[in-house]
């Protein structure tokens, strides 16, 4: 056997759909977010984990919650899984960044990678955190079906730095909608990419939200 990581985005937030940057504000799901939690709950609730971790923000920790209900899993929170810090753009709209902190917005445009919003974090740094839980993970569980609750940029960096892809483009390589589950297969020559952004356990009607 593998070990396999299976990385999961929270549900629906007002933010997938405000168009405001959105990292550690602790928001919450909206009642079609935690539909969404149900829905993947349902569907994987008798999908045999090795175990269950999850960023400590309350729309991550509200995502895997009926799972862990239903399974009797515990939530093993790390504060490296958390959402980039946006600093000074946290809240704002792309238009109102790009009006207040031009610079700033075109340098993280050109390169996410190694430039941060204004008093945030570059995608560098945020790799380097999760890749410590990663680590532990590996240490933890050589073989398995492991889950990972987190979020939109979190787990495309996590996805580039794992597959070899510049960090410096993560916001344009991997699309991760809310809600969607990506799997990284780890074999005796790396990681592989099986599944990217997929919402198959949701209902249609869910589905079809088409929020950030």
């Amino acid at each position: 056997m593998t070990l396999n990581l299976f990385l999961l985005r929270h549900g629906e937030t007002e933010s997938s759909f405000s168009g405001g940057y959105c990292g550690l504000t602790d928001i919450a799901l909206t009642p079609e977010g935690r539909e969404m939690a149900d829905d993947f709950a349902a569907a994987y609730q008798d999908h045999p984990w090795a175990g269950i971790y999850v960023s400590p923000l309350l729309r991550t920790r509200t995502t895997a919650e009926p799972l862990c209900r239903l399974t009797g899993h515990s939530m093993q929170l790390r504060r490296e899984l958390r959402e980039i810090e946006y600093g000074a753009w946290e809240g704002k709209s792309a238009q109102q960044v790009a009006a207040d902190h031009p610079r700033d917005y075109q340098r993280w445009l050109s390169d996410a990678g190694w430039n941060a919003p204004t008093g945030g974090e570059r995608g560098i740094d945020v790799a380097r955190r999760v890749l410590l839980v990663l680590d532990e993970i590996q240490q933890t569980h050589a073989e398995g079906d492991v889950l990972v609750v987190s979020h939109k940029a979190t787990i495309r960096i996590l996805i580039c730095s794992l597959l070899g892809i510049d960090l410096g483009a993560y916001r344009d390589r991997i699309d991760t909608p809310v809600a969607s589950l990506s799997v990284v297969e780890f074999h005796e020559h790396g990681p592989r990419l099986a599944r990217l952004g997929d919402r198959s356990h949701l209902r249609p009607a869910l589905r079809d939200r088409s929020g950030t």
